[in-house]
């Protein structure tokens, strides 16, 4: 008996590592557990049409959704984020007060393409600011967005040709003369035949990849995978840089999550379903309360149920159905049946039942009392994944000074990296095809800008002024912000841009022209003032 117990024990394998943890076969809650994950074009682009589309449906019927995707597109965009030109003026070799002045210019020349619709919009539908709101939000929505870039001939009020065209990830897709037999619930993965732009390179949902997985081309259709429109499916080829000139002609806003990752997935995806059952579980109680409010009643009698039944309720007044009359011609009051064998409820009336009846009023009762633990547990599990606390998206401060800043700061976070994905993807790529289009045209003198890359570089520094930071207690933050100043931990230019976005010089010159006008009129100077360190903490003199 002992020998075969030896010899299983010889037997069986030798458990190592993570073979008796999170990769163990055996453990009876990890045996059903066997997920198999492939490449990111198999598990992210051939589910992606079944991801956007409940993912908009979620937007637009579920508030929670909505609530994530409006919180990011006002606290990473909010009005828009606004140009602050940035030379580097030690590669440049200029002054800093030839650096200011180029820098106004070359803001004032991007406001007048950028400020007005029909100058930077190729469908003229909205400005620069409202297509950073439009570009954001889609790019949650479905993962990915697409900018075309256009040239319109220049007019006497437009003098720059660039125009964008925001289009939805929908239209990027693979032809399905490409999909050699690959098709996917709507997704097609294939190759370019001989013969064609690009032959031998591989498309992946639309995007086209060359031998070294290097993006080279989108491939853009006409129309929308289930528009309803007689006019044909057609695909465009779209380089993804000019030729000549290097300059982009698609900008693809997306964010990476896997390697060799050609498409974007939707910011809802990881949450779809809690957010789906959130929904149903929020409609049902608020049928049941509804149902639950109703004054209903049930008449009790001793006819026999076998005859014909009478004394119901009649239909009351309803749309459509002429009033009930008395026998002057005149409508009764209240619409009030005055047949014997129908009972009806109003206001001030008086109803006298049959022999053998009486009346059973229902018992209303409130929805489940769980109902709102049950629903704040849930969105911070949501919150959590969309980076989002349960207070900024529910938008309910009631913690704690502490809590609701820990909060903040903890949202503020994503959403500074999300504004700088999309200054990255979105903002500064037009903001360089402008300049280069305004150098060329002369309207903005930038020497060296075509001749040597550093140079142009240095010309097209920039920075983007989106909103700031919300503030629980001015004072206390205000205070905080003096003493970093006065530690040499940040510079005056560092706090007036987080705390309102402004620029410290600008401020300055604006307060000596305020302080010049309140001298005149006999008023009290503005001073800018600073934290005095206190009496024996180490700090003074």
């Amino acid at each position: 008996m002992s020998n075969k117990k030896n010899r299983r024990r010889a037997a069986a394998p030798q458990a190592k590592g993570y073979s008796e943890a999170g990769a163990s076969l055996t453990r009876r809650a990890l045996k059903g557990f066997v997920p198999d994950s492939g490449a990111p074009n198999e598990d992210i682009n051939r589910n992606n049409a079944t991801l956007r589309q409940r993912a908009r449906m979620l937007y637009m019927a579920a508030p929670v959704a909505t609530a994530a995707i409006n919180t990011n597109r006002t606290k990473v965009i909010g009005t828009g984020l606004t140009l602050k030109a940035s030379v580097d003026r030690e590669v440049l070799d200029i002054s800093p007060e030839a650096a200011k002045k180029w820098q106004h210019a070359a803001e004032m020349e991007f406001r007048l393409w950028a400020g007005k619709k029909q100058n930077c919009d190729a469908l003229g539908l909205n400005n620069f600011e409202s297509l950073q709101q439009l570009a954001l939000k889609s790019w949650l929505l479905s993962g990915d967005v697409f900018a075309l870039v256009k040239r319109y001939p220049a007019t006497p009020l437009n003098p720059y040709s660039l125009r964008l065209h925001i289009v939805e990830a929908d239209r990027a897709c693979t032809p399905s003369e490409y999909g050699g037999g690959v098709t996917i619930g709507g997704y097609v993965e294939g190759k370019i035949p001989e013969g064609k732009p690009g032959a031998g390179h591989k498309v992946y949902d639309g995007v086209e990849v060359d031998g070294n997985g290097r993006v080279v081309a989108y491939h853009i259709s006409n129309t929308y995978p289930h528009q309803i429109t007689s006019e044909p499916q057609k695909w465009q080829r779209v380089e993804a840089y000019g030729a000549k000139t290097g300059l982009p002609n698609i900008l693809h806003i997306m964010d990476s999550e896997r390697p060799d990752q050609y498409r974007g997935v939707p910011y809802l995806a990881q949450v779809i379903e809690p957010l789906l059952q959130l929904r149903r579980y929020t409609e049902s109680e608020l049928m049941a309360a509804l149902v639950q409010s109703f004054f209903t009643a049930w008449i009790e009698t001793e006819t026999d149920p076998s005859d014909t039944p009478f004394n119901e309720v009649g239909a009351g007044d309803i749309a459509g159905v002429p009033a009930e009359v008395n026998a002057d011609g005149g409508p009764l009051a209240n619409n009030i049946s005055e047949d014997d064998n129908e009972y009806e409820m109003g206001p001030g009336t008086v109803t006298h039942l049959a022999p053998g009846e009486k009346v059973n009023f229902g018992n209303p009762n409130i929805p489940t009392a769980g109902f709102e633990t049950f629903v704040k547990t849930l969105c911070k599990l949501i919150g959590s994944a969309l980076e989002l606390p349960y207070d900024v998206l529910i938008k309910e401060f009631n913690s704690s000074y502490s809590a609701s800043r820990g909060a903040l700061l903890e949202a503020w976070e994503a959403f500074k990296m999300r504004r700088k994905w999309f200054v990255d993807d979105f903002c500064q790529p037009v903001y360089e095809m402008f300049l280069a289009e305004a150098v060329a045209l002369g309207r903005i003198n930038a020497p060296g800008f075509f001749t040597d890359p550093l140079v142009r570089e240095a010309w097209c520094g920039a920075r983007w002024i989106g909103p700031v930071q919300g503030s629980l207690d001015p004072k206390k933050e205000a205070e905080a912000a003096l003493m970093l100043i006065d530690n040499a931990i940040k510079t005056h230019e560092q706090v007036s841009r987080e705390m309102s976005g402004g620029d410290w010089e600008e401020n300055v010159e604006q307060l000596q022209r305020e302080n010049e006008l309140l001298a005149q009129a006999g008023g009290n100077k503005v001073t800018v003032v600073s934290a005095s360190p206190k009496e024996g903490d180490g700090n003074g003199d």
